[in-house]
């Protein structure tokens, strides 16, 4: 039996103690993890809902059943999210991709037409979503370009059906 071919690596390393790491190599490798994709949300200073397409949502603990995601410092949402109190996670479904792009890339109102279930601390929850976290804001962290917000699970739901799932910048279905 024949060994398999081994597979051709491109790699991004850092050479000194002072270097930086390729970054364009590093999104790169990063691209190639698939997640799903989720909806965050919370409700401004103004009572405004806020809402932001993440694939960097996960799980930390069972107890307390906790959650983290990761936002950029520059998001627009940055200011809404560093002072909330609560946030809402909706997972979308294979369906619901248009939704990801809206979130990801419209700049105005995101929530302009769009019917929501208002959660607890007044988070919105995208409707039809595969699961919903309902969240109290339990920590941030600020680490390099991003801040990681870690909440604590007051209530969740969920429903079966096909998730949409990100990779190397694509969609699919699972």
């Amino acid at each position: 039996m024949q060994s398999p071919a081994k597979p051709e690596f491109i790699r991004a390393e850092k050479r000194e103690e002072d270097a930086e790491l390729d970054a364009h190599l590093f999104r790169q490798a990063l691209a190639q993890f698939a997640t799903g994709i989720t909806i965050i949300t919370t409700k401004n200073a103004e009572g405004k809902y806020v809402g932001v397409t993440a694939n960097s949502f996960n799980s930390v603990s069972l107890h307390p059943p906790l959650v983290l995601w990761s936002l950029s410092k520059k998001a627009s949402s940055h200011d809404a999210f560093a002072v909330a109190t609560h946030y809402g996670v909706s997972v979308l479904s294979a369906d619901q991709e248009e939704l990801s792009h809206h979130f990801s890339t419209f700049k105005g109102d995101r929530f302009a037409g769009l019917e929501v279930i208002e959660g607890l601390g007044g988070a919105p929850l995208i409707p039809n979503a595969l699961a919903h976290f309902e969240c109290k804001v339990r920590n941030r962290h600020d680490e390099g370009d991003h801040f990681i917000m870690v909440g604590e699970v007051l209530r969740c739901d969920f429903r079966e059906g096909e998730a949409l799932v990100y990779r190397s910048r694509k969609y699919f279905r699972n």
